[in-house]
């Protein structure tokens, strides 16, 4: 999606999983996603369920190991919070009131409502927002290995309906681009059938390189993805990125620089923007609040 910030956290390292030490480290990513005007001009067909959840089972049959998951049932103590604005022009201030667990939900609502803090959680200087809303990191780092080099990454979403509302799951490191990023779902609150995926990498800070396979469009839903619950993946390999809605795949992306993710520490990413850079002739008296509501995150590995 955009920015990337260092966080402080536990080391531990595994052939299926890694949770990392940073230090707080300057912010030096200025990434503007790509303008949904620029080139999209195909469309993917996802056949959408609504309310669909994942089988397990069936996972495991195809040899599948589950190597973390949240149901936010206890809190968010596998999540570092992001408090401050943020980068491509978006309007809202996050903070961690913004955020809540209710009924084994985690709930992201945006708000209008004017307060005043630091641009970004790396800029001291003031702003003052009209907007708030919430954004979690994982403390935990995934990278597909030698020895599982498959990783599946998937989280039960009900995308916020209204008008500016940018939801965003997605995975990165810093420095970015250069440990790469991988949007699994960014959508527009207005189009509740229709979503994008991406990737980026770069060889130096704020150099991201983009390769998009065939879809430098939409992925489309013929149920909405407001209305109720759907499940988003990513399968990452060291060749290809499948993105999947709801257990099919809608795209996959390959060449380019899907090989240079591999081996790349990535931690996963919630949030929903207001406004922003992902947006074409936006109009910011048209803005609608809305509610983001994640059911639970898994990530699997196989062989």
């Amino acid at each position: 999606m955009k920015n990337s910030l260092f966080f402080t956290s536990l080391f531990f390292c595994s052939a299926i999983y890694i949770l990392a030490v940073a230090g707080c480290s300057k912010q030096t990513n200025l990434h503007t996603p790509q303008n949904p005007s620029d080139a999209i001009t195909s469309t993917t067909m996802g056949n959408g369920i609504c309310n669909y959840d994942v089988n397990e089972s069936a996972l495991a049959a195809q040899g599948y190991t589950k190597v973390f998951e949240d149901n936010f049932t206890s809190g968010l103590n596998n999540w570092n919070t992001w408090v401050g604005g943020a980068y491509n022009k978006e309007l809202e201030y996050y903070q961690q009131p913004n955020l809540q667990i209710t009924n084994g939900n985690l709930v992201i609502t945006t708000k209008k409502e004017t307060v005043t803090g630091v641009r970004t959680p790396y800029d001291p200087h003031l702003k003052t927002f009209d907007y708030t809303s919430g954004r979690i990191e994982s403390k935990t780092y995934f990278t597909p290995s030698a020895s599982a080099p498959k990783v599946r990454i998937s989280a039960r979403i009900k995308l916020p309906p209204g008008y500016g509302m940018w939801p965003a799951f997605w995975t990165y490191n810093d420095p970015w681009p250069t440990k790469g990023e991988m949007d699994i779902i960014e959508s527009r609150g207005q189009e509740p059938f229709k979503y994008t995926t991406n990737y980026y990498y770069g060889v130096k800070p704020d150099k991201p390189l983009t390769k998009e396979n065939k879809t430098t469009g939409y992925i489309t839903s013929d149920v909405s993805l407001t209305d109720c619950y759907h499940v988003y993946e990513v399968i990452w390999t060291k060749d290809t990125l499948s993105y999947l809605l709801d257990g099919n795949v809608v795209d996959i992306k390959t060449g380019g620089y899907v090989s240079s993710l591999f081996g790349k520490l990535e931690r996963i990413t919630l949030n929903v923007a207001v406004g922003g850079n992902y947006f074409v002739n936006f109009d910011p008296s048209k803005i609608q609040t809305g509610t983001m509501y994640v059911d639970w995150i898994k990530v699997f590995t196989a062989q």
